[in-house]
């Protein structure tokens, strides 16, 4: 049989076919990763049975339980405690603010799944930013950079470290203990809070003012009042009957009469002669709804004493005091990765009558949607500016698939039982360090402890699982094992060592690192370390080096992403909400990435040996 009809270039075919498919992103990660099981199964790579052993791992089912775990911390309000040490002691000076922050919140997330920090300390930073008067920008980037640095204290620190202690164990390397590499995450943890207390205020951007704010999004053009002449159609309808939401792009904020402001819900309110309507919509849908439904747009025409119109157009305050009142309110939403409304549009969803809310923009990164919003699948990490009444919001801050970005009131929380959570979470993690049993079990008796003393509600188990991270571990694993049978691992070990042969094991331990740092900007960092794992272990035991160390290096370059805003979870998270541009990551995460590439073998060697 000669190269091309073996199983190793099948293999190697599916592998750059896969990595394609990441880079591309023609379906969600998790959805990925589950056709890449699929077609494993279907070229005869793994078994049926080993084609869906992802879903019964042990590394699978421990980070599921540990999402639940998080989300029992967090019920309790536990991390809302933390929050009033970073108010007394953040101070005004940047640098003082983050070394702070990182100091209460690194901790938290080596025990802690970072996301569910970062979505607690959002909002938390977000009203901090506004009582001291900076920008969200100084500290979003920093916040998301000290969680990762954070999850690298322990191993259940996150799912990628849970999952490369999976993969030694399946190597015959053994699992890692709970402690390990303890010693290099602090070490790390620590230069990388000095670099940003030192650099980051330097380097970030003061770009985005400390509270949602109308000029951010540029709406000035795509907020216009309109009035109903006598002669208009409208008179006598009702705005649903009327189906001018429906029919052109326009969401219709406020309805004011005589003086009178009328808010949503708007929906069975019959319009009169007179009336001024506050809408969303751009101007050429505003001219095609003048012609067909006999209004004027303002300040074309002035009606009565209402708001002045030339205001209106030429300023965002005067529109912003109008949107954000006593009964009316205006915030940020932050769509999570678990959220139903990733892939759909605000259309499908029904946003408007869900939530009885209306969306006025979409922030992407660097890009506005303001236009076609309901026609725009929405992806995670999209920042919604969201408009509503007072009462809306109450329910906006209850979902578990949206997050508010307003400081959270502690009174939903079971404060009362914050010292429960934390007496399981740590009996979790005691039982786990001394050996008394594997943190898969301690995990799960914590998860039963959360619900059996009401720290959690057994009908919130559920909610709290990332389910798209589950399913993206339960698809990679298989990929694992096709590179194992296929013989694929034992082949790219032996090249890279007769490649690499020459060198200092220090410098092999480099080349590992960023080679598995470039994939995790490419793919994801699961997919890194279910990839470069047992390649670095191969390659480390056919030179005779110690193939521990070329794991742990691996495991920390899959996590330490920090270049752009799509490597890591929660830099995605912090994308929108800090008004960040793609580069501002990269300027501040570039010098982080290098220092770290070498200070982490170093001390991986020194502490391990090679």
């Amino acid at each position: 049989m000669n190269f091309i009809q073996s199983p190793i270039f099948l293999m190697l075919v599916v592998l750059i076919c896969c990595l394609i498919a990441f880079v591309a992103e023609w379906l969600p990660v998790d959805l990925t990763a589950l056709a890449i099981a699929t077609v494993l199964i279907v070229l005869g790579l793994v078994t049926p049975e080993e084609g869906i052993a992802g879903f019964g791992n042990a590394a699978t089912i421990t980070v599921l339980l540990m999402f639940i775990l998080s989300a029992g911390i967090a019920k309790t309000g536990v991390i809302q405690i933390v929050r009033d040490w970073l108010l007394k002691w953040g101070g005004k000076d940047p640098s003082r603010q983050i070394f702070v922050m990182g100091m209460l919140v690194g901790p938290i997330t080596a025990f802690i799944n970072n996301t569910a920090v970062v979505a607690v300390f959002l909002p938390i930073v977000e009203e901090w930013c506004k009582k001291q008067n900076i920008s969200p920008s100084k500290l979003l980037i920093p916040l998301s950079y000290v969680t990762v640095l954070g999850g690298m204290i322990t191993v259940i620190g996150t799912s990628t470290n849970i999952l490369a202690s999976g993969v030694s164990k399946d190597l015959g390397y053994g699992e890692f203990g709970l402690f390990q590499f303890t010693a290099v995450g602090i070490i790390t943890f620590a230069v990388g809070l000095a670099y940003l207390a030192l650099f980051a205020p330097r380097l970030l951007p003061d770009r985005k003012a400390s509270s949602p704010n109308l000029a951010n999004y540029d709406l000035k053009d795509y907020m216009s009042e309109v009035v109903i002449t006598p002669r208009s159609t409208l008179i006598g309808q009702t705005l649903r009957a009327s189906e001018i939401q429906r029919k052109f792009d326009i969401d219709v904020l406020e309805i004011i009469r005589n003086g009178s402001h009328f808010a949503q819900p708007l929906a069975d309110k019959v319009l009169q002669a007179g009336d001024v309507l506050l809408i969303r919509g751009g101007r050429d849908e505003l001219l095609i709804l003048k012609a067909q439904r006999g209004l004027d747009i303002l300040p074309e025409v002035k009606f009565g004493q209402q708001t002045p119109a030339d205001e209106l157009n030429t300023g965002e305050a005067p529109l912003a005091d109008e949107l954000d009142t006593g009964e009316e309110h205006i915030a940020e939403v932050l769509i999570l990765s678990n959220s139903r409304l990733v892939g759909s549009t605000l259309k499908e969803m029904r946003f408007r009558q869900r939530y009885n809310a209306t969306v006025l923009a979409i922030r992407r990164g660097e890009e506005l949607v303001r236009d076609r919003m309901g026609k725009v699948p929405l992806r995670f990490g999209d920042l919604l500016l969201v408009q509503g009444p007072q009462s809306s919001f109450t329910g906006l801050q209850t979902t578990r698939e949206l997050l508010v970005l307003e400081q959270r009131e502690a009174e939903g929380l079971r404060v009362d039982k914050a010292w429960i959570a934390i007496a399981i979470i740590l009996g979790v993690i005691v039982v786990a360090a001394i050996d008394l049993a594997p943190i898969l079990v301690t995990a799960l008796i914590g998860v039963m402890a959360m619900v059996v003393t009401g720290c959690l509600k057994p009908g919130e188990i559920y909610g709290a699982v990332r389910w798209d991270v589950i399913f993206l571990l339960a698809g990679l694993i298989p990929l694992g094992t096709a590179m194992e049978n296929s013989g694929t691992t034992a082949w790219l070990a032996q090249q890279l060592a007769v490649i690499g042969g020459g060198a200092p094991g220090i410098v092999l331990l480099i080349i590992f690192y960023l080679v598995t740092n470039l994939l995790t900007e490419l793919l994801s960092n699961n997919a890194a370390v279910i990839l470069m794992i047992p390649i670095a272990a191969g390659v480390a035991t056919s030179l005779g080096l110690n193939p521990i160390a070329f794991i742990f290096t691996v495991t920390f370059a899959a996590s330490n992403s920090y270049i752009t805003p799509i490597g890591y979870q929660t830099n995605t998270m912090v994308y929108g909400p800090g008004g960040y541009k793609f580069f501002d990551f990269t300027r501040v995460g570039l010098p982080l990435n290098i220092i770290l590439t070498v200070v982490t073998p170093l001390l991986i060697a020194w502490l391990y040996g090679l």
